[in-house]
């Protein structure tokens, strides 16, 4: 049969088909959903950051449970909580660890005055071990040095107070370059931290504050330190999640009650999964109209038993396609 010329028995099937499965395609699937993110998709990188599940990328993006704490905003992905919003520098998926980055928090390089940091106790994530907090320009009076309550590290915890008391970014809090560490502390409360209790500066009469997650390759030279705050969080496994991404969508969430969608590259959210979304692209390649730019490839016959070919091509899955037909 030539693909220049298509006989008309074989045009009113195609047509048939078309109406049947896209108009409106919203009504033909019983599992697409409403409540699309404000965005209008879900996206699965946030500048040079991978996001997947349980993250997301704006509100109806993810997993709901992390929706309120990590989007995406200018290219950046973004960690709220009630005492700001911090940048999100890596995320490990598998060890299920993320770095955040207070814009106030003290290096080696550059020292000011900071602010506070905490995690509500409903916070899926908590603060890893490994974190060092080392408190600086504390005043004498500091309850942290009280000796009964044990708040700071006196062994180990003084290598971190002498190296970061050794650079010159001390001067950003009145100090001077290897000032004396009585005004330093290596906070030892990291666990009162990760369950809501919150790092209150101005409660412990101190400056400024510097995390520590890793000592980097030399940890006698505080200018190599990793800075930052590495945060554990809880994995969210989900069957329909796998199922979905491996269709090509990405999960999220919709409704009042917050169930699950997949975001589907057309625009629609379904209950399940994206296989047998190429169908409505191959069809409206075939009757001539519009499509994106990244799906032409797959519909360029106008044959049916092609046509069929093609959908197979883009689900990867013949069962998947008789379903839809």
């Amino acid at each position: 049969m030539s693909s220049s010329s298509t006989p008309w028995p074989l045009i009113f099937i195609v047509i048939f088909i078309f109406i049947f499965l896209s108009l409106p395609l919203v009504h033909s699937r019983p599992d697409i959903v409403q409540g699309m993110p404000p965005n209008g998709k879900c996206s699965d990188a946030c500048g040079n950051i991978t996001v997947k599940f349980p993250f997301g990328t704006g509100f109806g993006c993810g997993h709901p449970d992390f929706s309120r704490y990590i989007k995406c905003s200018s290219g950046k992905l973004q960690f709220s909580t009630l005492t700001g919003i911090y940048t999100v520098s890596s995320i490990d998926y598998s060890s299920n660890t993320i770095i955040v980055s207070d814009p106030l928090m003290s290096t080696c390089s550059s020292m000011q005055n900071s602010g506070s940091f905490s995690l509500d106790s409903s916070s899926p994530f908590t603060i890893m071990a490994d974190d060092v907090f080392v408190l600086l320009g504390c005043s004498t009076t500091s309850p942290v040095f009280d000796l009964d309550e044990g708040l700071c590290d006196t062994g180990s915890g003084s290598h971190a107070c002498r190296g970061l008391y050794s650079c010159k970014g001390v001067t950003g809090i009145g100090l001077y370059p290897n000032a004396p560490i009585s005004t330093c502390c290596v906070y030892n409360s990291i666990n009162a931290v990760g369950s809501g209790y919150g790092l209150d500066l101005p409660k412990l009469q101190c400056s400024s504050y510097a995390s520590i997650y890793g000592l980097g390759d030399d940890e006698g030279d505080p200018m190599k330190w990793k800075y930052g705050i590495a945060l554990q969080y809880n994995s969210s496994d989900s069957n329909a999640c796998k199922d979905c991404e491996a269709s090509g969508g990405l999960c999220g969430f919709t409704g009042l009650d917050e169930s699950f969608a997949c975001n589907c590259k057309d625009g629609l959210n379904t209950t399940s999964n994206c296989f047998g979304r190429g169908i409505r692209v191959c069809l409206e390649r075939l009757m001539g109209t519009q499509i994106s730019n990244q799906d032409e490839h797959y519909c360029r016959t106008s044959d049916l038993v092609d046509v069929i070919l093609c959908l197979e091509q883009i689900t990867g899955n013949m069962d998947e396609i008789m379903k839809e037909l």
